[in-house]
């Protein structure tokens, strides 16, 4: 269905291609083959891109900002077969293109497979996630970023996870995170303690050495706002709250990089909620951004 046209109402969106110094460039990262479910998040940067253009880029009083006119933004199109060692290598190598010429990297995942060589090429010594679950498991899998990138490096006692849920994890891997030093903010804690207290702490840890990741998996939502993911439970996160999370963020510079993934498409409910909630994180990265 054709969207209508007003001059005087402009649409997110259709950003161009990266030409020097930006404030924010997105990218999209469609990996879905090592996804433990089912999935066909290789649509889902496509998806997202069209849904952005359902919303407005404007930021509400007390003054309006534009955030087409505010910010920078570019879009680096896609990382093709982002998938296995030879497409993460690919994802590392754009990412750091990008970095050099951009303050803010935002990929469009694709399974949360994608975090691992995000981060690695935003060259970052802190991670936080949103998500429900803590990402530990072994092998290489859409559910082991967390895991490998501390395998490889990163601090493990600069890694803060958000949203952690009951019944979507196992002791074993509850113990691992705590043997590690991750510090872990369940569900029920941030509901106790709001988005923006929870963020301050998560940024002072996470930021204590510099530069940060950003991890938004999407299932940290309750079911009923996210039914295009796969791994998403009654319970979870409303829409507002991740949204919350996600502008708190960017606020602090020292976010250098975000990922937004575990989101089918091909899955999605049939008005796209799921589609447009990943649409709408991508625009609080850009007003957090915009109001720093």
């Amino acid at each position: 269905m054709a969207l209508s046209v007003d001059p005087l109402w402009p649409r997110a969106g259709d950003w161009p291609a990266p030409n020097g110094r930006v404030d924010a460039a997105v990218l999209g990262l469609p990996a879905f083959i090592t996804s433990l479910s089912p999935t066909g998040a290789h649509a889902t940067p496509a998806a997202i891109r069209g849904a952005l253009r359902r919303f407005s880029p404007t930021l509400l009083g007390p003054s309006p900002i534009d955030l087409n006119e505010a910010l920078r933004i570019a879009d680096a199109g896609d990382v093709d077969d982002p998938d296995g060692p030879e497409g993460e290598a690919r994802v590392r190598d754009r990412v750091r293109e990008l970095r050099a010429h951009s303050d803010l990297v935002i990929a469009l995942g694709g399974d949360n497979s994608v975090t691992y060589a995000t981060a690695q090429g935003a060259d970052v010594s802190g991670l936080i996630t949103l998500d429900a679950h803590f990402d530990l498991r072994d092998g290489v899998s859409n559910g082991s970023p967390v895991r490998r990138l501390v395998e490889d490096g990163l601090d493990p006692r600069r890694i803060v996870q958000i949203g952690i849920a009951d019944f979507a994890n196992s002791v074993a891997y509850a113990q691992r995170a705590a043997d590690l030093g991750i510090t872990v903010i369940t569900l029920d804690e941030v509901r106790r303690r709001g988005a923006e207290d929870v963020m301050i702490e998560a940024l002072a840890i996470a930021g204590s050495a510099g530069d940060v990741h950003l991890d938004i998996d999407v299932d940290v939502c309750d079911r009923s706002v996210a039914p295009g993911c796969p791994a998403s439970i009654p319970g979870g996160l409303e829409a507002w709250e991740l949204r919350a999370l996600v502008r708190a963020a960017t606020g602090d510079r020292r976010v250098v990089s975000a990922d937004i993934v575990e989101v089918d498409a091909t899955a999605d409910a049939a008005d796209g909620r799921t589609v447009r909630l990943a649409a709408l994180c991508v625009l609080e990265l850009l007003a957090g951004r915009a109001l720093a």
